[in-house]
């Protein structure tokens, strides 16, 4: 997914309609629990002063509560626009906007302008990519030390609510898909590019994993 395409476009209108909704519900529920374990393992393997990147920042909830923990500074990234005016307008709220800064659109495009990071996050991103090996690959050289994402487990239940969920957008006209990714394969481009896992966790849906750049 590296162009300016119908998949991107249809991405960028589904994630901007749940702007609102993701802020209010976080606001209401905090983190949920692949979330909590990411912060866990990002606690463990350590970011303080660290400067982050955060693919698919959403509303931003993630990275500011790092650096509210000790993160020196972050960059999101998202495909939708309206998540990148909710992420602004809450960082100012939280004090946290002269060490934030927002690029909306898609990594894969913007990643030329994107300086490397001492930490990058991917919260349920790479289900969002056709192309997982291209996000992978590249988010990877833009990290000099931790690299943490959650991801979909391979079950067969996920695999069926992925396929159903993909025929409903279908249907609605969206080319916006969700996919499962292999877990093995994922893990072998990462270790291939020197990273080593630090941590691992588990919900029935998500896999949560942690590496360190050896």
């Amino acid at each position: 997914m590296n162009c300016c395409c119908p998949y991107t476009r249809s991405a960028s209108r589904f994630f901007s309609w749940f702007a609102r909704r993701y802020r209010k519900r976080f606001e209401s529920n905090g983190f949920e629990p692949s979330q909590r374990q990411l912060l866990a393992g990002l606690a463990q393997v350590g970011y303080r002063d660290s400067r982050l990147l955060e693919i698919g920042s959403g509303v931003g909830h993630l990275h500011q509560t790092l650096l509210e923990q000790g993160a020196r500074s972050a960059v999101g990234v998202d495909l939708a626009p309206d998540m990148v005016e909710e992420a602004r307008a809450w960082a100012e709220e939280r004090g946290l906007a002269g060490r934030t800064t927002y690029m909306a659109g898609d990594f894969m495009e913007l990643r030329e302008h994107i300086e490397p990071a001492d930490v990058t996050l991917l919260d349920k991103v790479v289900c969002c990519y056709p192309n997982a090996d291209g996000l992978i690959h590249a988010s990877l050289a833009k990290t000099r030390g931790v690299y943490a994402l959650t991801y979909p487990r391979s079950r067969w239940f996920i695999r069926l609510g992925v396929a159903v969920a993909a025929i409903v957008m279908r249907l609605f006209g969206s080319a916006f898909r969700p996919y499962v990714h292999d877990p093995q394969q994922i893990e072998r481009w990462i270790a291939d590019e020197q990273f080593a896992k630090q941590y691992q966790a588990e919900t029935p849906v998500w896999l949560t994993q942690v590496y360190r750049k050896s």
